[in-house]
């Protein structure tokens, strides 16, 4: 790599083994990167706020009149799959840590998708260490020791490697330049291709990657210039970088193709996230009418109107260009259930994929390593022994209208659904402080995005004032009871320090879900107020600017050497 860019300052703790990470050669890649692209990101951001406003203020979502000319193309595919990416039935989803590292390599998967974002509580500890272990994976070094002293390792079969870094809003604090904080995706994609890159590819497959929270085709793009230099930069062939999109927010739905044209030469396929897709609903009409208010979270599921049309239309698009089409998570955690329960939640997985596989998907995400051979099977059932179904064409009539309406949806909010919302934020909340990013609760596996749905729900019931099926309006001082209720049955026993973290806990969820306006993620807010390392910590209020630093970029910068 040649490039005269200056070296960045690392301002976190060096825990052992993170010089192996940071190296200089690793940091000024990052800083290439981010020299190049970080005031497109800042003016993506600023669109993305722009948007937001008009949405909230009426206009309404459609398909782009500018890019119908792409849509209506028939003749362009995306790159056919990556060495690896062939057979993609089951993925799982888990976070990067040892533990679940080492399980996720041995659990039979056809991918393993090491996730950096919503599964990570992305404290610096939490960040490198993640990276040290993915550098350890494609090297065959990972191990882990448990308490009793057993050594667990990973086994000759391993799943092809995929990793998520952190979306575009997101900063990491402790890599600074001129003190601003480089953006957290560049951070995460970065440290990861420098190191593996070259090593994916002499294993046989390649750097893959997962790419969440994008919301338009230009943030799409973005990425696809991304991917272009940092595989000049490291002399990698231009177009072996494979990346699947998530299709997690609703403005994303109505660019699909789109989407896919930015990144045809380096794409893989779309994924229905739709933890994220139901909060990004919400969070989007927020604002507006009673007619976007959505019921009780648990009543929102992928058979739900509005979200049958997006897994359709997102099935088609796919498979008009050759991409896969990957299904969603299914949440359940089957090990802390009595065998009762157990057998009932594997069912309900296993009706889950099925219904999947027969709509057309290619394969889909398990959270849990024991749902691997259930959500196999399902899709065996009808692949066979294909790969994927990307030559099947259904029929489909998908309307702007019907991604967005929620006629034939029962919009009834309980009180037992507040205090759902409120019991999962809180318990969530108060384990991603202490550094844990995927928690079991109530039998489900809840990471960032199904909690945003919780804080984001309980945010627009208030603003609303909606009535209860029970008859009382949701109000501030019904939230504040159910909140000093749930508090007090969730510290009842607890010592100082665990009982700090909840009432930091639900400092984060009034500050972002009772506040006088929605912010569109939690993440940044938490992470500056109680995940960076203690030295940098912001104290008092803070305003806007405070967790936008990563966007301040010079003028001379914003329009960078890869616009």
């Amino acid at each position: 790599m040649n490039t005269a860019t200056r070296n960045p300052t690392v301002r976190g703790t060096m825990h052992p083994r993170f010089e192996e990470i940071l190296t200089p050669e690793a940091l000024r890649f990052v800083a290439a990167l981010d020299d190049a692209f970080a005031g497109r990101r800042a003016e993506l951001l600023q669109a993305r706020r722009l948007r937001s406003r008009e949405i909230s203020n009426g206009a309404n979502l459609d398909f782009l009149p500018e890019t119908e000319q792409i849509r209506a193309d028939d003749s362009w595919q995306v790159a056919p799959p990556g060495p690896g990416l062939e057979d993609r039935r089951c993925e799982l989803v888990a976070p990067a840590n040892r533990k679940m590292a080492v399980h996720a390599l041995n659990s039979g998967a056809n991918i393993w998708l090491a996730d950096l974002e919503d599964a990570t509580a992305p404290s610096w500890q939490n960040v490198i260490e993640g990276q040290l272990n993915l550098y350890d994976a494609v090297r065959g070094t990972l191990t882990y020791d448990e308490a009793d002293g057993a050594r667990l390792s990973v086994g000759d079969h391993r799943p092809t490697l995929v990793m998520r870094p952190r979306g575009w809003h997101l900063c990491e604090k402790h890599i600074v330049l001129d003190g601003r904080p480089f953006s957290a995706s560049l951070v995460d994609f970065g440290l990861y291709f420098f190191h593996n890159a070259q090593r994916l590819i002499d294993l046989g497959h390649g750097p893959y990657f997962y790419l969440p929270k994008v919301e338009s085709h230009l943030e799409a793009r973005l990425w696809n210039d991304v991917f272009e230099l940092a595989q000049q930069l490291l002399g990698i062939p231009q177009g072996t970088i494979r990346a699947t999109v998530l299709i997690e927010t609703i403005t994303a739905a109505f660019e699909m193709d789109e989407i896919l044209y930015e990144l045809r030469e380096h794409c893989s396929g779309l994924n229905a996230g739709r933890w994220d897709y139901i909060f990004s609903y919400v969070r989007t009409f927020a604002h507006r009418g009673e007619e976007f208010v959505l019921p009780d979270r648990d009543k929102v599921t992928m058979t739900t109107p509005f979200m049958r049309a997006y897994t359709q239309l997102l099935v088609d698009t796919c498979h008009k260009r050759g991409a896969h089409a990957i299904g969603g998570p299914a949440a359940v955690n089957p090990t802390r259930q009595d065998e009762e329960s157990r057998h009932r939640a594997l069912g309900l997985v296993r009706s889950e994929k099925e219904r999947e596989a027969a709509e057309g998907f290619d394969g889909s995400w398990v959270a849990h390593p024991a749902l691997v051979e259930i959500c196999q099977t399902a899709y065996a059932s009808v692949l066979g022994t294909r790969h994927d179904q990307r030559d099947v064409r259904r029929a489909i009539d998908v309307t702007a209208a019907d991604l967005v309406s929620l006629n034939g949806t029962q919009q009834t909010i309980t009180l037992q659904g507040v205090r759902t919302n409120v019991s999962v934020a809180l318990r969530y909340l108060a384990a991603w402080i202490g550094g844990r990013g995927a928690v079991a609760i109530d039998n489900l596996m809840e990471d960032a995005a199904t909690v945003e749905i919780s804080r984001a729900q309980l945010w627009q019931w208030l603003f609303h004032n909606s009535q209860l099926a029970e008859g009382p309006q949701v109000t501030r001082d019904l939230l504040d009871r159910i909140v000093d209720e749930e508090l007090a049955k969730l510290t009842r026993g607890l010592d100082d320090r665990h009982s700090k973290r909840y009432e930091q806990a639900r400092q984060i969820l009034e500050e972002t879900a009772f506040g006088d306006y929605l912010p569109g993620f939690f993440t940044p807010y938490a992470y500056v107020r109680y995940l960076i390392d203690r030295p940098l910590r912001m104290s008092g209020p803070l305003s806007k600017e405070d967790v936008r630093q990563s966007e301040q970029v010079a003028a001379a910068r914003t329009n960078g050497t890869a616009a």
